[in-house]
């Protein structure tokens, strides 16, 4: 286990989701806890009452600091009975079993994953060692030890360059535009092979642009943020016409858990907030937060960049009840306060 810091600033949580609060409490194995989702998820998990056994290998795709800050988090606020950590490569097949031999986690919550379209096409060979090898194991060890429920991390980006209004699980996703987003598709293929030869449960999440307190570094609500808070220009990619169906946290969390709890067969959902953002809206609202005028540097629209993503979440309102909630302005109000304590910028 990396040294966490005990110095290291740790506030602004969101509020638990409540999502499937009666349900008995269970151990689920969650990977990528030290990441974003999976920090988020693991809290909700651990104040409803279910214990949770974490693998993440804590890389340095972005800020350590922040990783280590969420786990020390987790270990400080929770009991050694309920919080069991293992650092290491999800790829470390001895690893994975001696994880579950250990703990007998009942489900799994795959949320680690090689994140980013640009990198992925930069290296491509990594992407698919974390995301599709590092899948399989998973679900290898799913049917080595008899688990019959794998919810895991899937992407919008599987849409890739769609033009459509708004994006449905049921949408023909067979050409990816990145390397990242082929990973993304072949874990859901993975899963289905899985659910078929095994009757393994799998529940596939396609993400939607998720932002929120401890949110990746990374991405443009992050990222804009801290270059407006420091006087440095952000790049705009393209004319500022595309658009994003930002989803805060919480409305995430609340669909891992509820697909987690009610999810049957062999499924993908859409967790979004159905209301995409143009790109200048979305900028002008950062610069209200900051109040700072950004400076932008514009540049060509980027090789496996989608001009707009837009969820369509009808499938899981119906199936899982599923309600998104989240205003943008809300959300990135919330994510404002959390930088502005632990990154010391001053509101």
């Amino acid at each position: 286990m990396p040294p966490f810091s005990a110095s290291t600033p740790v506030s602004s949580f969101p509020s638990p989701v409540a999502a499937g609060a009666d349900i008995a409490a269970q151990t689920i194995l969650v990977t990528g806890a030290a990441g974003f989702i999976g920090f988020h998820t693991c809290v909700a998990l651990l104040e409803r009452g279910d214990n949770v056994v974490i693998i993440d290998e804590v890389n340095d795709y972005y800020d350590v600091r922040l990783k280590e800050a969420n786990l020390t988090h987790l270990t400080a606020m929770y009991s050694a009975e309920r919080v069991s950590i293992y650092i290491g490569d999800l790829c470390d097949e001895q690893l994975v079993r001696r994880a579950i031999k250990e703990t007998k986690p009942t489900s799994m919550i795959h949320l680690a994953a090689r994140a980013g379209v640009r990198p992925s096409i930069d290296n491509p060979l990594l992407y698919i060692h974390s995301n599709v090898q590092a899948t399989t194991v998973l679900l290898e060890a799913c049917r080595q030890f008899g688990i019959n429920r794998f919810v895991y991390a899937s992407s919008s980006s599987v849409y890739g360059g769609s033009m459509k209004e708004y994006f449905s699980e049921e949408d023909v996703v067979d050409f990816p535009v990145s390397p990242y987003a082929a990973t993304k598709k072949s874990c859901e293929l993975l899963a289905h092979t899985y659910h078929h030869l095994y009757k393994i449960e799998t529940m596939g999440l396609r993400f939607f642009t998720v932002y929120g307190p401890r949110g990746r570094p990374d991405m443009a609500p992050f990222k804009f943020m801290d270059r407006i808070a420091k006087d440095i220009a952000i790049e705009q990619y393209g004319d500022g016409s595309s658009s994003r169906d930002y989803t805060y946290i919480d409305d995430i969390v609340q669909g891992v858990l509820l697909s987690h709890d009610k999810g049957k067969g062999c499924e993908v959902f859409n967790l979004g907030n159905g209301s995409p953002v143009l790109l200048t809206e979305f900028i002008a609202t950062i610069e209200s937060l900051v109040g700072k005028r950004a400076m932008i540097k514009i540049l060509p629209d980027q090789p496996g960049d989608v001009p707009r993503t837009a969820a369509n979440v009808s499938k899981a309102q119906r199936l899982l009840g599923y309600k998104p909630s989240t205003p943008l302005s809300v959300g990135l109000a919330k994510t404002w306060a959390w930088y502005s304590e632990f990154y010391g910028q001053q509101t």
